[in-house]
């Protein structure tokens, strides 16, 4: 992480950040119109993921931050997960639904990925000679 000064120099937040976009734009579509509780939900989750990164990296505690690289990736699933409601439901197309799951797995791998690299530089650190 050296060189990384702020949260948004992160590609799993530049990632995430994607990912909240193209949940906002699925559901500005009129086949969410009747369905709010699965758009505020979807929304939600999709802020939670740019907003425990951010938040974590704020702490300023490499401990915090990998909790809350958890709580990112969590939110990251349950945004997938809802889609397959969206999909269902023929909120969104198949090709909409493909496209948005490979960029939430691409994004909850990057997550997983520096979760693992801050859980290995704590173990690092907590060993003594």
């Amino acid at each position: 992480m050296a060189g990384i000064t702020r949260f948004e120099d992160f590609e799993c937040w530049q990632l995430a950040r994607k990912c909240q976009q193209v949940v906002y734009k699925l559901t500005r579509n009129p086949s969410f119109h009747d369905d709010k509780d699965l758009r505020w939900q979807l929304r939600k989750a999709a802020v939670s993921v740019t907003s425990n990164i951010a938040e974590g990296f704020e702490r300023d505690s490499s401990k915090e931050f990998a909790q809350f690289l958890k709580v990112a990736k969590g939110s990251n699933g349950e945004v997938r997960s809802q889609l397959y409601v969206a999909l269902d439901e023929a909120y969104i197309t198949q090709d909409e639904f493909e496209s948005t799951v490979n960029l939430l797995q691409e994004t909850g791998g990057k997550i997983a990925g520096l979760r693992k690299y801050l859980l290995n530089h704590i173990k690092k650190s907590e060993v003594r000679p």
